[in-house]
């Protein structure tokens, strides 16, 4: 298993296969994720024999936050540590080392996961606040 940053929009197919895995992503289309692979200045990748396994995004200012979206593992490669591959690579890449919050989105099931990388539920009284674009 090797991972590889920057992925690009001839990854979209791939990584959309990973997101209809998921049920918070499963509706994504082609072109949306070509979109948030563009949009997002890191990406992570691990592949395993040329086909993408576990990925990760990071949309960040590059000094005070980065938010990492979409840790997703392929069902049929979970429970082997790829999860945490995918993080301990998005912490570590070299634009990276000098964020001071690495924020993310998890459910409660996966709070103790992310634990494990230091991240935690307190935040200092901040809410998370949302206006759906209709």
């Amino acid at each position: 298993m090797e991972v590889y940053f920057d992925l690009n929009e001839s990854h979209a197919t791939q990584v959309l296969s990973l997101f209809k895995e998921t049920w918070w992503a499963n509706e994504r289309t082609l072109v949306e994720a070509a979109a948030c692979i563009e949009g997002s200045q890191i990406t992570v990748g691990i592949f395993n024999n040329n086909e993408l396994v576990g990925f990760a995004r990071v949309v960040t200012d590059f000094i005070y936050k980065a938010i990492i979206f979409d840790v997703i593992v392929s069902k049929q490669q979970q429970g082997k540590g790829l999860g945490k591959k995918l993080i301990a690579a998005v912490k570590s890449h070299p634009r990276l080392i000098g964020i001071r919050h690495f924020e993310l989105y998890c459910l409660p099931e996966m709070e103790a996961f992310y634990e494990d990388f230091g991240f935690t539920t307190q935040v200092g009284g901040i809410k998370l606040m949302r206006c759906t674009n209709a």
